[in-house]
């Protein structure tokens, strides 16, 4: 029997039946060693595939850590039918290369989406590290938002947009950015989100001339290096965002073939989830 054990569960958006779910892990080894940027692969049963998803919390008190995803394909969606009580079938980590955390400024964090769940412990990071943090977060409506309050607590400047106006600004995250890059002046900036967002901060970024940090983790799923699913071109040469990230220098990725690479699978998905729910 798995010691990986949920101890709590909480559905924090179920919003158009895409439900983003925060659950808290009994993991001792890995609450202890964890690190902001660092990501785990749950398997929620023996026949489940690995997914990665990032370390949002730790809790070495408890000897806990904090995920949070969004339903979206069958293993997530196993994954948030477990309850208080469960346990996993496997648990891995911490994976993947921290954050490089230091005092470089002032530093601005954008998300998108469930990308919300991993700037948070990054900005939290920055800002015991004596950073000024601005924050933009966006969603396609309130409902779908995530830790603004939370973020709060990390960031001296915090800008909330959605694509439907419901909560904060209407419009997109890299609206509120270029208008920032405009004013004001900034030394870091990372990014976690829908890839056509990561895109567009980073073209943003460059044209200012403002370092960029993007975390590719959504893009894996053995994350051992091994199936090469995660394979990104970074400066002219193959990584894997697996064990080489998940973070990169945002101008020099391939961003052609990313887009193309993160839509291989979406129609074997689809055709899963399908069988599934008929049956």
């Amino acid at each position: 029997m798995s010691t990986y054990k949920i101890l709590s569960k909480e559905v924090l958006s179920d919003h158009s039946g895409a439900r983003i779910i925060k659950l808290t892990l009994n993991a001792p080894e890995i609450s202890f060693k964890a690190r902001p940027g660092q990501f785990v692969v749950v398997m929620p049963t023996e026949k489940g595939e690995r997914v990665p998803l990032t370390i949002v919390e730790t809790d070495t008190k408890a000897e806990s850590i904090t995920i949070i995803f969004q339903e979206a394909g069958l293993s997530t969606k196993i994954l948030g039918a477990l309850g208080p009580g469960d346990n996993l079938y496997a648990l891995v980590g911490p994976l993947g290369h921290a954050t490089e955390i230091k005092n470089y400024g002032r530093v601005i964090l954008v998300a998108g989406g469930v990308g919300i769940a991993e700037i948070y412990p990054v900005a939290k990071g920055m800002k015991e590290a004596g950073n000024d943090i601005t924050v933009i977060i966006g969603a396609k409506s309130k409902e779908l938002l995530i830790l603004e309050d939370e973020l709060k607590t990390a960031a001296d400047k915090i800008y909330t947009v959605t694509d439907d106006g419901s909560c904060g600004r209407k419009g997109f995250t890299t609206d509120v950015l270029e208008e920032l890059f405009k004013k004001e002046k900034y030394d870091l900036v990372y990014s976690v989100g829908p890839i056509p967002m990561m895109e567009k901060v980073a073209g943003l970024s460059r044209a200012f001339s403002i370092r960029c940090i993007v975390s590719l983790n959504a893009l894996m799923v053995d994350a051992t290096g091994m199936c090469g699913c995660c394979r990104v071109t970074v400066g002219a040469q193959v990584k894997f965002s697996c064990v080489d990230g998940p973070e990169f220098e945002a101008d020099k990725i391939d961003w052609d073939e990313l887009k193309k690479r993160n839509c291989m699978y979406l129609d074997k998905e689809k055709h899963i989830c399908k069988l599934k729910l008929n049956q």
